[in-house]
């Protein structure tokens, strides 16, 4: 009988002890828990925008190629090739600003912005490209034009993804108590790639 009291005593004290440690235990897993799944979200969003920056570095290579392929004949249009080329130079510097800003809002933003920049450039380039017959008969700058096109064409599809990766890992980040973790840890949020309207209305201008 005298036994029982220790027992009850030690039952206690290994109940207080459980306690304790699944109230430090618990927490912890749950911290771990949604850091990783932050990560998890970051990571998809960096491999998604891997596929934007493998779409625009061609796009960049190829336009020069075209530039110097159609300047023979369109002599009277310098202005506009120049223009395309300084598009390209603007669009890539932004490029490389996004990636060492760790694609944060404002640099996505700026990049989003000159490649819009760039693609008005270069309608305006083909459309004055259509105006001169042998041009359109040339196969070089044909074969050109194709292989743009399809680059942006999945410069678009690549731009969707990852914005549909950064939209979720955004979410996860303003979400409460989630957003302490990633306050605590230094998670930011990332930029969505979309020009802003200023930069959409000045492509739209009509030349």
């Amino acid at each position: 009988m005298e036994g029982i009291p220790l027992v009850l005593a030690n039952t206690a004290l290994f109940v207080a002890l459980g306690v304790v440690v699944a109230a430090l235990l618990i927490p912890a897993i749950w911290v771990i828990s949604v850091y990783n799944g932050l990560r998890r979200s970051q990571v998809r969003a960096k491999n998604a925008f891997s596929q934007i920056d493998v779409q625009l570095k061609r796009r960049f290579e190829l336009i020069p190629n075209l530039v110097e392929t159609v300047k023979g004949y369109m002599q009277h249009e310098r202005s506009t090739l120049e223009a395309v080329i300084a598009a390209r130079a603007q669009a890539a510097g932004a490029l490389g600003a996004a990636q060492g800003a760790m694609l944060g809002v404002s640099a996505i933003t700026n990049l989003a912005n000159a490649s819009t920049a760039l693609d008005g450039a270069l309608g305006r380039l083909m459309g004055l490209v259509e105006a001169y017959p042998e041009l359109k008969a040339n196969q070089n700058a044909l074969q050109l034009q194709e292989e743009l096109a399809s680059t942006e064409n999945r410069i678009a599809f690549a731009r969707q993804a990852y914005n549909d990766s950064v939209m979720r890992l955004n979410e996860q980040i303003v979400v409460f108590p989630a957003s302490i973790v990633a306050r605590t840890f230094g998670i930011g949020e990332m930029g969505l790639f979309e020009a802003d309207a200023a930069a959409r209305a000045a492509v739209a201008v009509k030349f």
